[in-house]
C-alpha cells in the first residue's frame, strides 16, 4: 500500500518532491483556483493555517485548471495573485490534474480514499448539484473531483480521514481540522 508521504508531486518551481518533510502534521490538500466563485476560500484557508500552524496543521495548495479554465498563469503568477490578495503563505505546488488521463497519483489516492458523499444542503450546494450535472449526470456515483477547492484531511499518520466539497461550510472544515489537530 502507497504511504501518502511518499507520493511523488512537483512543488512549485517544478522540482519533484515528496510530502514526507509534513510526517506527523495534520494536512489539508486542496485543489485550487484564482478565478473561481470559491477563491475567497483562500482567505479563510489562511486564516485556519495561522491558527493551527503552530500546533502542526499544514496546507497544502495544488492549483487545478480542470474546472471552467479557472486557474490560468504559471505557477509564479499563482503564488503572486494569492500572496497579494489573501496573504497566503502556506506552501503551493505545481499546477495539476485531479481527474482523467493525467491526474496526479497524490489526487488518485486521495479520490480512493475519500469518495464524493455529496454537497450537502443551502442554495450553493443545490447551484452545485445541478450544475455538475449539466456536464456530468452519473456525478454521484464517482469519486472525481466535482470542482475546485475541494480539500482532503491527512491526520499526523498519513491516513485520509475526510474529504469536504467547495459548497461545505468552511467553518465545519475548521472544526474538524481543529479536532484532529487535538488528538495527539
Amino acid at each position: 500500500m502507497t504511504n501518502i508521504f511518499d507520493i511523488k508531486v512537483l512543488d512549485k518551481d517544478r522540482n519533484e518532491t515528496t510530502l514526507s518533510e509534513y510526517k506527523g502534521k495534520v494536512l489539508l490538500i486542496v485543489n485550487t483556483a484564482t478565478e473561481c466563485g470559491f477563491t475567497p476560500h483562500y482567505e479563510q484557508l489562511q486564516s485556519m493555517y495561522e491558527k493551527y500552524k503552530d500546533e502542526g496543521l499544514v496546507i497544502l495548495d495544488f492549483p487545478c485548471d480542470q474546472f471552467g479554465h479557472q486557474a490560468p498563469g504559471t505557477e509564479q503568477e499563482i503564488a503572486k495573485f494569492c500572496s497579494s490578495r489573501f496573504g497566503v503563505n502556506f506552501p503551493m505546488y505545481a499546477k495539476i490534474d485531479v481527474n482523467g488521463e493525467k491526474e496526479t497519483e497524490l489526487f488518485r489516492y486521495l479520490k480512493d480514499a475519500q469518495g464524493f458523499k455529496g454537497f450537502g444542503e443551502g442554495k450553493t450546494a443545490e447551484f452545485m448539484k445541478g450544475f455538475v450535472a449539466k456536464e456530468h449526470p452519473d456525478y454521484e456515483s464517482t469519486s472525481d473531483i466535482k470542482w475546485n477547492f475541494t480539500k482532503f484531511l491527512i491526520d499526523r499518520d498519513g491516513q485520509v480521514i475526510d474529504r469536504f466539497e467547495p459548497t461545505m461550510d468552511m467553518a465545519l472544515v475548521e472544526e474538524k481540522v481543529a479536532s484532529v489537530i487535538k488528538k495527539r
